[in-house]
């Protein structure tokens, strides 16, 4: 048995596939960031509208749109902010590109990607309210199927933000952590909450439920929908926390520049930089040699007039021409 830790071992995995599966371009990274982060704006901002319209106002009031869409752009905001600062807006693009902060090539991809994020959230929440949506016309609401969407989707969205807020290169303070984690459980409540109420942890729900069975409630805690259902909220939750935690590992998790990323980074443009220093301080002298080279015997009445030469230069180069004639 080894001495190694599981957490070690864990790190030791996302490091191989870091080191494996990392998008080396930076604006490949940011144009995925880009579109990962303005999906989950998209998704979450667009299902707490759907809750507070298909609740017929029952699950939301009209507060909880304007509060869900800013906890949606908090969250995606600081999911993308290490990459591509998350634009996640057409119109933020625009401006950097007028301020000169991005290329014409990275504002044209920034916006496809965006567009391409925004259509992927409005179908992600197309699927999770779709009984919703029939119900809403007079339907029957949530199948068997719906509450396992519902449930995969909920615990997945959780483990994202909880993936961004504990990632170590993102660098939030640990005394700020538990507190985006309960936020991000909030803006969950707000949009994901209409189809089964959130749940998103097996422990909240089978726990209380073999309670009530212990005392005395007997085993009509699981009867709903003719026992058909009490497993979805158990299991779709395992299922939806490993899919959310590898989609942000996956899209952006590895692709955020480390300590070691950042410290290469630097040292390759202080290269550089000295690189260009170092030519332009060598090139002038080089051609100001040649001249006194090619001058060694300068025609009659021209003593002294090489104008590439540095004062310095010059005294010598008339000196020499004094000695030879």
């Amino acid at each position: 048995m080894s001495g190694s830790s599981p957490l070690a071992g864990d790190l030791s995995l996302l490091e191989r596939i870091r080191s494996r599966l990392r998008i080396r371009s930076d604006l490949y990274r940011c144009v995925l960031a880009e579109f990962i982060c303005t999906a989950m704006f998209v998704w979450a901002g667009t299902s707490v509208l759907a809750q507070t319209v298909l609740s017929r106002g029952r699950n939301n009031e009209y507060i909880s749109v304007p509060v869900g869409f800013a906890l949606a752009l908090t969250f995606a905001t600081q999911l993308g902010q290490r990459i591509s600062g998350s634009h996640l807006n057409p119109a933020v693009s625009l401006f950097f590109y007028s301020f000169g902060q991005i290329s014409l090539a990275r504002l044209l991809l920034y916006v496809m990607a965006q567009m391409g994020g925004g259509f992927t959230g409005a179908l992600l929440t197309f699927v999770l309210y779709w009984d919703a949506l029939n119900a809403f016309d007079g339907a029957d609401h949530l199948s068997t199927f719906g509450g396992i969407i519902d449930q995969v989707f909920g615990t997945a969205f959780l483990c994202i933000c909880i993936g961004m807020i504990t990632d170590r290169r993102n660098r939030i303070d640990l005394w700020l952590q538990s507190t985006l984690i309960g936020l991000s459980l909030a803006l969950i409540g707000t949009a994901f909450g209409y189809n089964a109420g959130f749940g998103v942890n097996p422990a909240r729900d089978l726990g209380p439920r073999l309670f009530t069975l212990c005392v005395g409630y007997g085993w009509k805690v699981f009867s709903f929908r003719n026992y058909k259902w009490f497993w979805i909220p158990v299991l779709a939750p395992l299922l939806g926390g490993i899919l959310g935690a590898w989609i942000y590992q996956l899209a952006i998790g590895i692709h955020i520049p480390s300590e070691i990323d950042e410290l290469e980074e630097k040292i390759r443009r202080i290269q550089f930089d000295k690189a260009q220093n170092h030519n332009i301080f060598v090139q002038q002298p080089s051609q100001a040699t040649t001249v006194v080279l090619n001058s060694s015997k300068p025609p009659a009445g021209n003593h002294g007039s090489i104008r590439s030469i540095s004062s310095s230069n010059s005294v010598k180069a008339n000196n020499m021409d004094s000695r030879m004639l």
